[in-house]
């Protein structure tokens, strides 16, 4: 796995504020994320970072939910997301808004994440695409020297693959918004789903590998030829 570690200082925004047309990103997932609050069931729901704390998510089952980050005033728990104050398999589900952007090793915070996570836990991730407005910096200059820019990019399908390596079913990807300096009321089809400057990606963790190895799985077929062989010979005996 392609090390993602940034090298480079990142500071994580407080707010969706903070960004340039930062509230239609905001009200842009919490569209993309109304269908999916009511399938999600448990005990905890962790909402990881400032901009995390800021996604709607009253239509959620999950009625424990807990806000954590370095700072903020809708923190429930003041911490470090790289070290979760947090049981192993404590948690039904994680809500993890633009955090992979702005974090300086993603992987760390998915293994991390991962540790507390129960089995067939819901894991929650958006993003910039790089494939996008956003991402095409040469054509569209005065947009790169914003913050959005400045951040981590993560294609979709690099993002995919970390999930499949952590053993994580992905239910349903997508990317949205073309247009960042829209509200986001037209509908793209097509375009949209290569060319939207926003991605999310909904994935429960498993508890088997997701492929099954031709090999393991020859050694632990049963032997049914050698049962048989043994019944045959019984009633030949008696």
């Amino acid at each position: 796995m392609r090390s993602a570690r940034s090298n480079k200082q990142i500071i994580p925004p407080v707010s969706w504020v903070e960004l340039p047309w930062g509230e239609y990103y905001r009200v842009a997932l919490e569209r993309q994320l109304e269908p999916w609050w009511p399938k999600m069931f448990g005990f905890h729901l962790l909402k990881v970072g400032n901009l995390s704390a800021e996604i709607d998510s009253r239509s959620c089952l999950i009625s424990h939910q807990v806000n954590i980050g370095l700072q903020g005033e809708n923190m429930n728990v003041i911490t470090d997301p790289h070290y979760l104050p947090f049981a192993t398999k404590s948690v039904d589900a994680c809500l993890l808004a633009h955090m992979l952007t702005y974090c300086i090793d993603p992987h760390w915070l998915l293994r991390e994440v991962d540790r507390v996570m129960i089995d067939d836990g819901w894991l929650i991730i958006s993003g910039f695409n790089p494939v996008s407005v956003l991402g095409v910096r040469k054509i569209v200059a005065p947009i790169c020297r914003w913050q959005p820019c400045r951040a981590q990019m993560f294609s979709m399908f690099r993002q995919l693959d970390w999930l499949r390596l952590l053993n994580y079913e992905v239910v349903h990807h997508a990317n949205f918004h073309v247009l960042p300096w829209q509200s986001g009321g037209r509908f793209y089809n097509s375009i949209e789903l290569m060319f939207g400057c926003l991605s999310v990606i909904i994935a429960r963790k498993r508890t088997i590998p997701l492929t099954l190895n031709p090999m393991r799985a020859r050694l632990l077929k049963p032997k049914f030829s050698n049962a048989l062989g043994a019944v045959k010979n019984f009633h030949r005996r008696y």
